[in-house]
């Protein structure tokens, strides 16, 4: 396989997840799932036994980590940490709000949603003024 280059580890970048079950194993079996040297995955499964707690751990976990660039989270589980997903205003990693199988997406809680629509907003509020 002479004249292939490898893709350097440094810059790829990986996909968090925090989401049930369905969700997360929908994604591995996509090819999301990664575990490093200290045995610390890049996704969080969330059921009736997870800790709020558990759930922020994860989210400033994942949110700090150079190598993570979107953190997929789904809608539900982001509105038990809403304070934070609201209040987080880095680029990278960009946070993603999806559906769940039982859980609906609404996009009035969408943080991100919520954030373009004022941008919008108050561009075309600063358009009309020209």
């Amino acid at each position: 396989m002479a004249g292939r280059t490898s893709i350097p580890n440094k810059s790829s970048a990986l996909i968090a997840m925090i989401a049930d079950e369905d969700t997360v194993t929908g994604f591995l079996l996509a090819g999301v799932g990664n575990v490093d040297l200290r045995r610390k995955t890049n996704y969080l499964i969330v059921d009736s036994k997870t800790t709020i707690k558990q759930i922020e751990d994860a989210f400033k976990e994942f949110t700090t980590k150079d190598d993570i660039a979107i953190v997929l989270i789904s809608q539900y589980v982001a509105n038990m940490i809403r304070f934070l997903v609201d209040s987080y205003n880095k680029p990278v990693p960009a946070i993603l709000e999806i559906p769940s199988k039982d859980h609906p997406y609404n996009p009035t809680s969408d943080s991100v949603l919520s954030r373009v629509k004022y941008l919008f907003s108050a561009e075309s509020v600063a358009g009309d003024r020209r």
